[in-house]
Order: C-alpha cells, then structure tokens, then sequence
C-alpha cells in the first residue's frame, strides 16, 4: 500500500514528484541504473534523451527480476552530468511514472559518472 503526498499544504510546486510518500511492505532496491544495453553496449553517447530511455527500461528490467515494476517505486535518485538534460529526462520520466502518484525524488548533478560518455545514471527504490 502507499499513500503519496504530492503536494501538501505550505510546501512548493512540483513537477513529477511526490513531496512524500508512505507505503508497508517489502522493499526492493535497485542499483543505479546507466545507459548501456543487455550487451553492455553505451546508447545514445550525445543524445540525452536515448540514454534517459535507456536507463529506464533498465530500471524497468531490474524492477520486474525482483517482481516489482515502475508503479510500485516510491524514490528515485537521479544523478546528472549536465543540467541542461533536465528537459529530456522528464519527457522519459513521464512516460514511464504515474503522472497521479508519482515517487518522491531527489536530482543531483554530479562532475562525472563511472563512465566519461554517461550523461544519467538513476536508483530506485521500490514497495512490494
């Protein structure tokens, strides 16, 4: 069960995220997911929205192998080299989050990933 608190009374707007969110039951961690495909392969080296997408579909992959999937996330942890890839993550973010309850989140921009070609890297944190 989870409860999301969007938006409650006298904090600031948000743009897809919750401010909170409660839930019970069983938690699954997910690692920081990077842009590279089943083959290890870099997606998308300058194109920050493929490498968005690429991040999410393997959040998508790792939440399903723990029997989990993207409407049970309750945090994610965005990690950003430059913060002009903002725009593109949200259009991918909202393709795959409930826009009604969406998970509480923190953005970070960091100097560098593990890799130099890595413009995104995401945790999650789901409820089972």
């Amino acid at each position: 069960m989870q409860q999301h608190y969007v938006r409650p009374d006298g904090l600031p707007p948000v743009n897809g995220y919750s401010h909170a969110v409660s839930f019970s039951g069983s938690m699954v961690a997910i690692s920081g997911q990077v842009p590279l495909d089943a083959q290890g392969r870099l997606v998308g080296p300058d194109d920050p929205e493929a490498q968005a997408r690429q991040v999410f579909e393997n959040l998508t992959t790792a939440l399903a192998a723990a029997g989990a999937g993207m409407g049970q996330v309750v945090r994610l942890t965005f990690y950003l080299t430059d913060l002009a890839d903002l725009a593109a993550l949200r259009r991918v973010r909202d393709e795959y989050i409930s826009l009604e309850k969406p998970p509480a989140s923190s953005l970070v921009q960091v100097s560098g990933l593990v890799n130099p070609a890595f413009r995104i890297e995401i945790d999650a944190l789901a409820a089972l």
